[in-house]
């Protein structure tokens, strides 16, 4: 077994943005005579890491290998292909997925033909990919997130040689029309609308694995939802690193985010939703359409990062605390209903105990219902991971600590005040460990209730009777 390199990231090369239009591919892939032959009845396993746009590409990979003839299984034994979907956005991530890897060598010395495969950000990394390939020996095919439609020829390439593959570009990724498709769940979907990020905060590594940010065209994306409705899908959550940024690499600049969410209300969908949006390029106009159609859901994920205005500087989020809370403000004014929450960065290199605090501060003066928070994790390749960090790891998990109660607290506030209101729950599944169905209300909120699992897929009104901070119990009102 030999190593082969088709293509090996390159971050410098990852970093660099031109103005060349996107390469669109359409047209599905079609897998060759000898390809099909070898995967009839055998069984494959994807374990995903990460975020929506990784769930969405699982999606496609699983799409993929049932397209041959493949069946998913749990069973890591039973399986002829193990691929993990991974994650880079922090370094926890990262040790978890080399142990997961790591359980596998015995397998993978009992069965020789054991494809084991790696995707997602992890693999863009250089300095991780060359550990890999020095300490993974068992790892034999890695592909990029811009090569997931080559999978075929890269699954045969590996099962008629035996090497490991690498394929892993890192500029000019494609637009790919046309995947097959698989969805993981039968009422709610995730739609990309767009690829890759250009702002390049200075913490993170999703420009460099994701590549040069790449928009969908309007009709492709209106049409998948309108496929969707057709199949019986209640709700669609659209997916981009900066859906703000959404029509920026077209010619026709009218077409941009809000002009897409039009589109989509008019599609017949019942619910809309969409993530991630930077604030830095958030426009009224969404505001304006978000409050014209009802299908649209007054939930907004706005990712603020830090309260300080010095800490955003050195973020390089291109707005300051002053500008964020202007945007909250115009929020409220157009959706005075809506529920805010966002993502918070705790300990990032040079934060003051007074940037802190305006970090705990902006949380009741924006009145977040709720927060993803994290301790600040070094990614090798960023700007910020070369600067340096005096606190200890006490002091990070103490101001963490701090973080954690301040939200905890606001969105104890939050649930309190949402016992009493009606609400609309799109019901997805039934919770076995207490025997109630749950589904999220038109705030994204996980509301259970005690109902017949014949609901499930259906949006019936809910009154809220208790509220557990993070999930609610209701009752049935029709």
């Amino acid at each position: 077994m030999k190593d082969r390199s088709l293509s090996w990231p390159s971050l410098k090369a990852a970093g660099v943005r031109t103005k060349n239009k996107a390469q669109e591919i359409s047209g599905l892939a079609k897998p060759s005579a000898f390809l099909l032959s070898w995967a009839a009845g055998r069984y494959f396993q994807v374990r995903t890491y990460g975020c929506q746009a990784n769930v969405r590409d699982s999606e496609v990979i699983t799409a993929y290998l049932q397209n041959l003839g493949m069946k998913p299984t749990t069973d890591p034994v039973q399986a002829d292909i193990i691929i993990f979907n991974t994650c880079a956005i922090r370094e926890h991530a990262e040790t978890r997925i080399f142990g997961e890897l790591g359980h596998l060598a015995p397998l993978a010395k009992q069965n020789y033909d054991l494809i084991i495969g790696l995707c997602g950000c992890m693999a863009h990394e250089e300095v991780t990919l060359e550990k890999l390939r020095k300490n993974v020996k068992h790892l034999n095919l890695v592909f990029g997130t811009g090569n997931i439609h080559q999978l075929y020829s890269l699954i045969e390439e590996q099962v008629k040689s035996k090497d490991r593959i690498f394929c892993v570009s890192s500029d000019n990724l494609p637009v790919v029309e046309e995947y097959p498709e698989a969805r993981f769940e039968r009422y709610k979907a995730f739609v990309n609308i767009m690829y890759g990020c250009d702002k390049f905060c200075t913490y993170c590594i999703v420009p460099y694995t994701r590549g040069q940010q790449r928009s969908r065209n309007v009709e492709d994306i209106v049409l998948e939802v309108k496929h969707l409705v057709e199949k019986g899908y209640k709700e669609v959550t659209l997916l981009g690193q900066n859906v703000n940024a959404f029509g920026l690499d077209f010619e026709d600049k009218t077409k941009d985010f809000a002009y897409l969410l039009e589109q989509i209300a008019k599609t017949g969908i019942a619910r809309i939703r969409f993530t991630s949006p930077h604030p830095a390029d958030f426009k009224e106009n969404v505001f304006k359409v978000m409050s014209e159609y009802k299908n649209i859901m007054p939930a907004l994920h706005l990712p603020m990062q830090s309260g300080s205005s010095r800490v955003l500087k050195k973020m390089n989020r291109s707005y300051d605390r002053q500008r964020y809370l202007d945007l909250v403000k115009m929020l409220r004014s157009y959706i005075p209903d809506v529920r805010l929450t966002t993502d918070i960065i705790c300990c990032f290199p040079g934060e003051t105990e007074e940037d802190f605090e305006d970090t705990l501060s902006i949380i009741k003066e924006a009145n977040f219902a709720g927060a993803y928070t994290f301790i600040y994790s070094p990614r090798n390749g960023t700007p910020a991971a070369r600067w340096d960090n005096p606190l200890t790891p006490e002091e990070k998990q103490a101001r963490f600590n701090r973080l954690a109660s301040a939200i905890d607290e606001q969105a104890t506030i939050a649930g309190n005040e949402a016992v009493g209101q009606e609400v609309e729950v799109l019901f997805d599944s039934l919770d076995d460990k207490i025997g109630l169905i749950k589904g999220y209300d038109q705030y994204n909120r996980l509301v259970h209730v005690e109902a017949p699992s014949t609901l499930i897929g259906q949006i019936k009104k809910v009154k809220i009777l208790e509220s557990h901070t993070y999930s609610f119990i209701g009752e049935l009102l029709d």
